[in-house]
């Protein structure tokens, strides 16, 4: 009779801790189901984000390799619109950049080129959209707003381009001897970023200081290599 009290005591005892507590099992188990559905969610919307940015970018290379800017500054717009916030929208301006110089649209390309420079990360993709800034800014008689760019922006992996891209500004402007400094830096860097051969050769085109003293300053004749290889760029920005 005794054990009989005791299990209707403990029946007791759970209807009562079911009653006052049952709510809060139940509330826990659907939150719990539904942070687990929220976060399956949230990375299916991601995969499928990421998935579609890349067709995207996929496409826009293709446009640029066939020359149709039309074609290209749509997909890019959609880049833009749809995922500014990734690494395929920095990657996009760096190839519409491209396509704008391969057009003889120049003032677009260093348009673009600056808006890469003012997104958030993508540092790496950053180094490369800088040095070709410089480039194009060089190819548009621009010397001092290259020497603006780059000073102050070395890295470990692109310090070779810089102080290169910097030795070029510094002839433009007539500073040989801060030229003959940039590009000594550049010859200096182990990593084989640059033409070493061509920053040689150029080093030794520098007037004498006292040639260049009594000299009035003069085209220099440096041109900047508006067709360098993508790919070796983007292996120096995934270096750093």
């Amino acid at each position: 009779m005794d054990e009989l009290l005791s299990e209707k005591e403990q029946i007791e005892k759970m209807r009562a801790w079911w009653s006052e507590y049952g709510y809060y099992v139940i509330g826990g188990v659907v939150l719990g189901a539904l942070i687990l559905f929220g976060f399956n969610y949230y990375q299916t919307a991601q995969r499928d984000a990421q998935i579609a940015a890349s067709t995207l970018y996929d496409t826009l290379t293709l446009n640029v390799a066939d020359g149709d800017l039309e074609a290209a500054e749509a997909t890019a717009a959609e880049i833009a619109t749809g995922h500014g916030n990734t690494s395929y929208a920095a990657q996009s301006k760096l190839a519409m950049a491209r396509l704008y110089m391969d057009k003889n649209r120049d003032q677009d390309a260093v348009d673009t080129l600056q808006g890469l420079l003012t997104m958030n990360g993508f540092e790496n993709l950053k180094h490369v959209g800088r040095v070709r800034l410089a480039k194009v800014l060089l190819y548009q008689d621009k010397a001092e707003e290259v020497v603006t760019l780059l000073e102050g922006h070395e890295s470990s992996a692109f310090a070779a381009r810089y102080a290169d891209a910097l030795g070029d500004a510094y002839v433009a402007s007539g500073r040989f001897a801060d030229a003959r400094a940039s590009y000594e830096a550049a010859l200096r860097e182990t990593m084989p970023t640059v033409d070493q051969g061509l920053v040689q050769l150029k080093l030794l085109d520098l007037p004498d200081e006292a040639t260049a003293a009594e000299e009035p300053v003069e085209d220099s004749g440096v041109e900047p290599d508006m067709n360098a290889d993508d790919a070796d760029d983007m292996a120096e920005g995934s270096a750093e």
